[in-house]
């Protein structure tokens, strides 16, 4: 089974990276540079689950996870919210949007994958 994943991040570097990790291990990635342009991909796609970044310009990580609940077919779609930040506020702030897990960059692309496994498997 093949596992689609919307990775949402204003960083080419990490949007890649996040491909480079699961590429190999069988997943389909979509990618958007920000959250806005990640509500236009969404559009288009039915993800198994979302990685999104916090800090982006135009539509931060927090307003993308809202924008992503409020649409009937996302309300349960796994979100994994992958950033630099690790302050506990912030953390219940995104799991009170809707979050479904959090991870700090660096990322360990094995912990990602069974993550992702985990929650969209």
């Amino acid at each position: 089974m093949t596992l689609e994943i919307l990775a949402v991040d204003d960083s080419r570097t990490m949007r890649e990276m996040i491909k480079l990790a699961l590429l190999p291990a069988g997943f389909r990635v979509h990618t958007a540079d920000d959250g806005l342009h990640g509500i236009e991909v969404l559009d288009g796609i039915a993800p198994d689950a979302i990685i999104t970044d916090i800090n982006m310009p135009r539509m931060d990580g927090f307003d993308f996870i809202d924008a992503v609940r409020k649409q009937e077919n996302y309300r349960v779609t796994p979100i994994l919210v992958l950033t630099t930040e690790a302050a506990p506020e912030l953390k219940a702030r995104a799991r009170a949007a809707g979050a479904t897990g959090w991870i700090v960059k660096p990322f360990d692309p094995v912990k990602l994958i069974k993550a992702l496994q985990m929650v969209a498997g």
